[in-house]
């Protein structure tokens, strides 16, 4: 078997004077922090479609990676080599989990058949890998708006052919993440929108990919899948009208058609910057809703209008991320997957280790500084203060529900004078400050 990252035999932890670029600064994976090891905080897990088949291609240029393994011409050899890579690179860098679209992991066949074909076979060799190494599949998902057949979407397709083949594809990628132990399947609507309303009907795409995703429960608790269904939410791009905009609007959808108690959220940094919010929002928002599932662990570019899928490095994004995870009572079956590809300029399998191992240090800096303002007090104290009024007299009736618009109003006719007091933003982006760099 060939060795695919021979740079480095294993990426350990050497603190943060180490200049080992091959090393973690502040992943310390058996590190006890509140309880339990930071690897179980973080739960860190490898795209299998940025990490192992993107080829650097833009829409002004081709790809500039080889992916090719060797040069290997058979689809079927590469996939197999993408395995043998994949489950390589994770144990190198102490990686327990990993995700997959269906179409990464096998290439297609003349017909579905021969796709199917060309997936389990696939599967079953990455299975034999997971029981090697204990490695763990997070969460699978199907590839449904690559293909021309989904230009119009899949669940909200126009086409009933359309629709009829996602299902089939969802049915196999079902299957496969119940047998690979995966405790999560996603729904990212690569195509679930509209460019325009003169040729739309968008309460019939809204009810069909409603009952796409019903169906997928309803087999997938048929055949012992236990874990979480998540939406990841995405605004804009690849269509103008995406149905799965925001946590706010997929939380919408979820509470009309009943599916709030099965699905979750899988927020990724880089949608969150695209929809206009911040990382730190879009958690909140799920994590309030009772709706936190997982995350996709990137970063975007706020010059640029699309999905640029950078490794995160941002350590104030960390914080405030992990502060929300910490908040939501941490992962249960979702984790941090990296969703995010180097630059079209990163060519070598080391620009992957550079990558994975920046993101990795970067969420652990942030887990660490999140239990750092937790323990510090400062900025919980301030918000808890600033919100007292609420703790008794009329703040206390309000919160209770046994006020009225007449006693609100009888009381302001006896206490008419409101005294305001400062938010101090400045204040307290001072203290994360200090706290992020004390």
């Amino acid at each position: 078997m060939s060795e695919f990252f021979p740079m480095i035999k294993k990426v350990c932890y050497e603190g943060k004077q180490s200049k080992n670029p091959f090393s973690f600064k502040y992943y310390d994976a058996e590190r006890i922090i509140d309880g339990k090891p930071m690897k179980e905080h973080l739960k860190f897990a490898l795209s299998w479609w940025h990490t192992l088949c993107a080829e650097g291609g833009d829409p002004f240029g081709s790809g500039t990676i080889d992916r090719t393994y060797g040069g290997l011409k058979d689809p079927m050899k590469i996939a197999y080599a993408k395995v043998d890579a994949g489950f390589e690179f994770m144990s190198k860098l102490g990686i327990e989990y990993f995700c997959f679209h269906d179409a990464d992991i096998a290439p297609a066949g003349e017909n579905f058949s021969q796709t199917k074909k060309n997936f389990w076979e696939i599967v079953d060799y990455i299975r034999s890998k997971t029981e090697e190494t204990n490695i763990k599949l997070l969460w699978g998902t199907a590839n449904c708006f690559n293909a021309p057949r989904y230009m119009h979407g899949a669940g909200t397709s126009c086409n009933a052919h359309s629709f009829a083949y996602a299902a089939a594809q969802i049915k196999n990628a079902l299957e496969a993440t119940v047998k690979l132990g995966g405790k999560g399947y996603v729904f990212w609507g690569g195509r679930e929108g509209y460019e325009t309303l003169l040729n739309t009907d968008m309460a019939l795409e809204l009810d069909n990919m409603a009952k796409l995703m019903k169906m997928s429960v309803e087999y997938g608790r048929k055949i012992g899948f236990d874990g979480d269904f998540y939406i990841e939410p995405k605004p804009k791009e690849p269509t103008k009208h995406q149905y799965d905009f925001d946590s706010a609007t997929v939380l919408g959808f979820l509470r009309k058609y009943g599916l709030d108690k099965d699905f979750k959220l899988n927020i990724e940094a880089n949608h969150a910057t695209l929809a206009g919010h911040t990382f730190e929002h879009e958690l909140t928002v799920a994590r309030i809703n009772n709706a936190f599932g997982s995350i996709d662990a990137n970063s975007g570019d706020p010059l640029l209008g699309w999905d640029t899928d950078q490794f995160p490095t941002n350590v104030y994004s960390a914080t405030l991320c992990m502060l929300e995870v910490i908040r939501a009572g941490g992962f249960t079956n979702g984790g941090l997957n990296f969703d995010a590809k180097v630059r079209r300029g990163s060519f070598t399998f080391e620009d992957i280790v550079h990558a994975y191992i920046s993101g990795m240090d970067t969420f652990a800096l942030g887990l660490i500084k999140a239990y750092e303002i937790i323990e510090d007090g400062r900025i919980d104290e301030f918000v808890k203060k600033r919100y007292s009024s609420y703790n008794d007299g009329i703040g206390k009736e309000i919160r209770q529900g046994s006020a009225s618009l007449e006693s609100l109003e009888e009381y302001i006719l006896g206490n008419d004078k409101v005294v305001m007091e400062s938010g101090r933003q400045e204040y307290l982006e001072a203290v994360l400050n200090n706290i992020i760099f004390g």
